[in-house]
């Protein structure tokens, strides 16, 4: 198996919605309220991806695994309401912009140069257990960056926590969330790791 780690535009702009196709299989639960059609939500979300702000493990040839990576004020979506209504609906398109922008969109209170967060990670159900996401994740910890921060983990995302714990990262916070029976997770995990630990942990 051959995995190649590219940025989503250096890839093209005819590896958008297979891009989109990995992200939102990884998340269909979180978007759900858009669509519970995989296909839908493809559509809905490739238009919006600011390639430059997505990195992909390819597996001969095709994105097996995606993950986002910003800084300051850096965004990766970039929604068109108009578009959105075309594929969802005059009215649920409308409200969809209106979440994507509130819910997805907007720096972190402590954003800055230098402070590079790694988001929506995650791996085609198929390739999942074959190094694919360890292989994204150790190519990420080589840009150029004072800081590495990975906000927002479901607590009950065990295998992502174990291999964040793995490359190094260190919880930095826990914020726990009403109603936890009914979303299925008690907290959101954060996780950050320092440039000298990256360093401390390859050598």
């Amino acid at each position: 198996m051959k995995i190649d780690i590219a940025r989503a535009d250096e890839l093209g702009e005819e590896y958008r919605h297979r891009v989109a196709g990995v992200l939102v299989q990884g998340f269909a639960e979180d978007f759900a309220f858009f669509s519970k059609d995989a296909r839908v939500l493809a559509d809905a979300f490739a238009p919006m991806l600011i390639l430059a702000r997505f990195h992909v493990a390819l597996v001969d040839g095709e994105p097996a695994a995606v993950a986002v990576v910003t800084e300051g004020g850096q965004e990766c979506f970039e929604p068109d309401r108009r578009e959105l209504q075309r594929v969802l609906g005059a009215v649920h398109g409308a409200i969809s912009f209106r979440i994507i922008r509130s819910q997805f969109m907007g720096a972190y209170e402590d954003a800055r140069e230098g402070l590079t967060e790694i988001a929506f990670v995650t791996t085609a159900p198929q390739h999942q257990g074959r190094g694919v996401a360890t292989a994204l994740m150790l190519r990420l910890l080589e840009l150029p960056s004072d800081e590495f921060v990975l906000r927002d983990i479901k607590d009950t995302n065990v295998a992502a926590l174990r291999l964040y714990a793995k490359l190094g990262f260190t919880e930095i916070q826990r914020r726990r969330i009403r109603f936890a029976k009914r979303a299925g997770f008690s907290a959101y995990i954060s996780m950050g790791l320092t440039r000298t630990k990256v360093d401390a942990v390859k050598g």
